[in-house]
């Protein structure tokens, strides 16, 4: 299952990368991202944790 940024949802609150910097960053424009090669860990209970928890519901799996 991958894991994405929708980055027209997200507000950049940080809130992924906080609960989950080994999957999620801030890009350069301070919004959220996924790490590169960690597109395919949503089926992770920690990302699904982060995804449900994410202010703006920009994560998606």
């Amino acid at each position: 299952m991958t894991v994405s940024v929708n980055r027209e949802l997200c507000h950049g609150s940080g809130e992924c990368a906080f609960r989950l910097p080994c999957v999620f960053t801030t890009a350069d424009d301070g919004f959220g991202a996924v790490v590169p090669g960690r597109e395919d860990t949503g089926g992770d209970p920690e990302v699904r944790d982060a995804a449900e928890r994410c202010p703006s519901q920009a994560v998606s799996l």
